[in-house]
C-alpha cells in the first residue's frame, strides 16, 4: 500500500485534548450546564439554581441545586416515592405524579429558605384552584412567574435542568416544572411544552393541562379497558394497572386522591427525616443480640481442636469396645 494518505499525523495528536469524562460517558451537556452555573462576577456568592428533573423506570426524581467549585449542593429533594406519605396510592411515574413531585420539592425549598408563608403559589384553597394557566407578574422590566410579589422579598428564581431528556411536547418533566411553579418558584417557563398547546394552530387549552394534572387521561383509558374487558372477558385491566386495582383506586377515584394529595403536600412538605441519612447512619446503635462474637485467641482455637480431637477418640475406642462385645457373643 504505497500511496496511503496520512488522514491524523504526529501533529495531531500531539494537540489533541481529551473531552471531559462525563462528556466522554454521554453524561453531561456541558453547554447547557455552563448556562445554568454560570453566575456574573459583580454577583459575588449569589448562585444559580436549578430545578433537576430525573425521570426513571420507577419514579420521579427533583432536586433544587446550586453549582460550587467543590462541587454541586443540593438544597431541597423530592422522590416520588414519598408520595405514599401523603395519600398516593399507586401511578408514581405518570404525569400527575411529576406534578405532585414538583410541587413537593417546591414548598419544601420555600420552607427552607423561609418564603413558605410569602409565596403560596396556586391552589392553596379552594377558592384559588389549579387551572393550568401560565401566571406572571411584571415588576419594572423583569417578569415573575408567580401570582403576587411580596413587598419585602423577592420569590425565589429557578431554571430548569432538564439534563439530556427529550424537550417534546407534554413531557412529565414539563409536569414537574408546573407543580414546582403552582408551589410559589419563580420559574421563567411558557406554555409551548405544555399539554393542551397545539402546534398548527398556536393556541393554549388550559384545560387540558388541568385533566392530564389530575389523571384524567389516566382514568378515560382506565374506563376503555374495563369496557373492553366487559364486552370480551379478557383481564387488561388487572395486568395494566395491577396496583391500582390491589390499592382500590377506580376511574373516578383519581381526581380526588391528587386533590388530597396536593392538600397534605401543602399542609406539611417536610420531609420524613430531619437529619441526613449520613448524620443518621453515624447516629445509629445496632442491636447487641446480632453482634459478632469477638475473634478466639490462639490459646482458644488449640484448646478447642484438643477437645475435639478428644471427644472423636472417645467415640472411637466406645465404637470398638462396642464391635468386641459383639464378636465374644
Amino acid at each position: 500500500m504505497p500511496f496511503v494518505k496520512i488522514q491524523k499525523d504526529k501533529p495531531y495528536f500531539k494537540r489533541f485534548q481529551v473531552k471531559y469524562r462525563r462528556r466522554r460517558a454521554g453524561k453531561t451537556d456541558y453547554y447547557q450546564r455552563k448556562k445554568l452555573t454560570i453566575q456574573a462576577k459583580n454577583k459575588y456568592a449569589t448562585p444559580k439554581y436549578r430545578l433537576v428533573v430525573r425521570p426513571t423506570c420507577s419514579r420521579i426524581i427533583c432536586q433544587i441545586v446550586y453549582a460550587t467549585l467543590a462541587g454541586d449542593k443540593v438544597l431541597a429533594q423530592a422522590d416520588s416515592k414519598e408520595l405514599t406519605r401523603y395519600g398516593l396510592k399507586a401511578g408514581f411515574k405518570n404525569y400527575c405524579a411529576a406534578y405532585c413531585t414538583g410541587l413537593l420539592v417546591g414548598r419544601r425549598v420555600l420552607q427552607k429558605v423561609g418564603l413558605f408563608e410569602q409565596y403560596t403559589g396556586v391552589g392553596d384553597d379552594e377558592e384559588d384552584e389549579v387551572t393550568g394557566e401560565i401566571v406572571s407578574v411584571q415588576f419594572g422590566k423583569r417578569t415573575f412567574f408567580v401570582d403576587e410579589l411580596d413587598d419585602d422579598r423577592r420569590p425565589l428564581r429557578v431554571n430548569l435542568d432538564i439534563g439530556l431528556a427529550r424537550t417534546s411536547l407534554g413531557a412529565k418533566i414539563f409536569g414537574a416544572l408546573k407543580g414546582a411553579s403552582d408551589a410559589g418558584l419563580d420559574i421563567p417557563h411558557n406554555h409551548k411544552k405544555f399539554p393542551g398547546y397545539d402546534v398548527d394552530e398556536k393556541e393554549y387549552d388550559a384545560s387540558v393541562h388541568k385533566d392530564q394534572i389530575f389523571g384524567e387521561h389516566v382514568a378515560e383509558y382506565m374506563r376503555f379497558l374495563e369496557q373492553e374487558d366487559a364486552e370480551s372477558g379478557t383481564k387488561r385491566l388487572e395486568e395494566q394497572f395491577g396496583t391500582y386495582v390491589k390499592a382500590g383506586v377506580a376511574a373516578d377515584d383519581l381526581e380526588q386522591m391528587y386533590l388530597d394529595v396536593h392538600k397534605a403536600i401543602r399542609a406539611d412538605p417536610s420531609p420524613k427525616h430531619k437529619e441526613s441519612n449520613k448524620e443518621r447512619s453515624a447516629k445509629a446503635t445496632h442491636d447487641k443480640k446480632f453482634k459478632k462474637p469477638a475473634r478466639k485467641t490462639k490459646e482458644q482455637r488449640d484448646a478447642d481442636i484438643d477437645a475435639k480431637l478428644k471427644k472423636i477418640e472417645a467415640m472411637e475406642e466406645e465404637s470398638d469396645s462396642d464391635e468386641e462385645e459383639e464378636d465374644d457373643e
